[in-house]
């Protein structure tokens, strides 16, 4: 017996389930291929595992009349993988799985499918992403991305944010899922409760393939579905992403949501905490509101605080509540903004001034050793004495540069100029020839022996000394004749 949910996944886009109008978009883009290269070229779908988005892309391909050419999960997603297949495959005409040609210019088009795209910039997958981004831009073929998390990937790639059409598979509603189990027990025969339906409909929590499985594995040998089947279902562990948190935080108005939220969200209560504060302006527009929610907020950084000084973790269930149930309970107002939730600016910041931030290290750490020091007084004191020196007087910068050993980066860093700059190369090559220069002197002013001659008669060795024989002790001086000595008087 075939796995019921390749047996029943939609052959088209009007039988993906819950979905309406993300199906409409997507069959618009790809009618526009119809008429030559649209000014999106790509998609992405967005969207929790289990709500269509791959059977959308594969019944898009059925319903065009198009090829596929898919690179998932268990593919090698490196830079040249995706080079090899994905980007030459979309910019020269392929022959059909029927053996029949695809010519682009006379209509014949081809899929190219990148599942599961929010894990290509991993440490597996180093020179993925520029690969990716001239896919998008240049391609002449219809490209679709799936990913689970958006922002993971928005913010790693310009592209991928600007140049594509994002289109958002929402969750199906538990009624929408059980109208779908049913015409599926009605096919295979199968009798089911409609409280087992109920149960089996809401315990899948969206996920359309979970719901399908449920359903067969409780059907499997019998010809009806009891609610006393259903009951022995667990519920889903569904793992809330950090957009929906800050949703039930600041707009849902029941502090039992937000908390649960806040706890099913897999990060720690740290990264949650930037979120929020990066957003508690924008959401909050009652000065009252505001001033409340920050009172709550700051009282959940100072026990993070303490969770970092002393190492108890406990205090980590009341920052989780201050940042939950405080802030909805801080909101007095019914004024509330509507703006688009934000990235938190300071992991940003922090991401883009990673290197700078090792670079200032090293040189940090090699002005420490140098000096006798601690890189954290090298850091605060030395450097900017260096880099003012080193800034006015470039006959300074070759000596730093030999007894640093510094490299173009570090030496950018201390003049304040970029590593390719006209400054930093000159500086560099004056630095080789001055410490060849300086090897040169320590050569010429070493001592050097004298060369012995083949022809020149040996010296002869000097005359062992004969130890001379210990001389004897002298004698104690004679006593005086008719002196007594102390030892007469007793």
């Amino acid at each position: 017996m075939s796995d019921w949910t390749e047996k029943y996944r939609p052959r088209t886009l009007d039988g993906v389930v819950g979905n309406p109008s993300a199906v409409n978009t997507l069959r618009a883009w790809a009618k526009a291929w119809e008429s030559g290269i649209p000014e999106m070229r790509a998609v992405v779908l967005i969207g929790p595992p289990g709500v269509g988005k791959t059977t959308s892309a594969e019944a898009l391909a059925r319903e065009m009349g198009w090829d596929i050419v898919e690179m998932n999960a268990s593919d090698q997603r490196k830079a040249s993988a995706i080079e090899g297949i994905a980007l030459r495959g979309s910019r020269f005409n392929t022959f059909g799985s029927d053996g029949s040609y695809g010519d682009a210019s006379s209509g014949g088009r081809k899929l190219i499918v990148l599942d599961e795209a929010d894990n290509f910039f991993g440490n597996s997958d180093r020179g993925a992403m520029p690969v990716v981004n001239e896919l998008i831009t240049s391609t002449l073929q219809p490209v679709i991305l799936i990913v689970n998390d958006f922002y993971a990937v928005s913010r790693k790639s310009s592209a991928i944010k600007n140049k594509t059409l994002q289109i958002v598979f929402k969750k199906p509603q538990s009624a929408t899922i059980a109208k779908a189990l049913y015409l599926i027990a009605d096919r295979e025969g199968v009798e089911v409760d409609p409280e087992a339906m109920k149960a089996i409909a809401e315990n899948a929590s969206g996920d359309m393939r979970a719901a399908v499985r449920n359903l067969e594995s409780m059907a499997i040998g019998e010809s009806s579905v009891t609610k006393d089947m259903s009951d022995g279902l667990s519920h889903r562990d569904v793992r809330t992403d950090l957009f929906s948190m800050l949703s039930a935080v600041f707009r849902s108005r029941d502090p039992a949501v937000a908390r649960r939220a806040l706890a099913e969200v897999d990060e720690d209560p740290a990264t949650k905490l930037l979120w929020i504060d990066e957003n508690l302006p924008t959401e909050y527009v009652d000065p009252g509101d505001l001033v409340r929610g920050y009172e709550k907020l700051s009282r959940s950084a100072m026990y993070l605080g303490r969770v970092s000084r002393r190492q108890y973790y406990g205090f980590w269930s009341y920052a989780s509540d201050l940042m939950s149930f405080g802030l909805v309970t801080a909101r007095m107002s019914d004024r509330c903004g509507r703006e688009r939730m934000r990235f938190p600016s300071y992991m940003m910041r922090m991401s883009r001034s990673r290197g700078v931030r090792g670079t200032r290290g090293t040189l940090s750490y090699k002005i420490a050793v140098a000096m006798h020091t601690t890189p954290d007084r090298a850091d605060s004191d030395v450097i900017p004495m260096l880099s003012m020196l080193a800034s006015a007087d470039p006959k300074v910068r070759p000596g730093l540069v030999a007894d640093l050993c510094l490299d173009e980066d570090e030496l950018a860093m201390l003049i304040r100029k970029k590593p390719d700059s006209k400054d930093v190369k000159t500086a560099m090559a004056a630095a080789e020839k001055f410490m060849e220069e300086r090897a040169e002197k320590a050569r010429s002013e070493a001592p050097r022996a004298a060369p012995a001659s083949i022809d020149a008669p040996v010296a002869p060795e000097p005359p062992k000394a004969v130890p001379e024989p210990p001389k004897p002790a002298p004698e104690p001086p004679a006593r005086p004749k008719n002196q007594r000595s102390l030892f007469d008087f007793r």
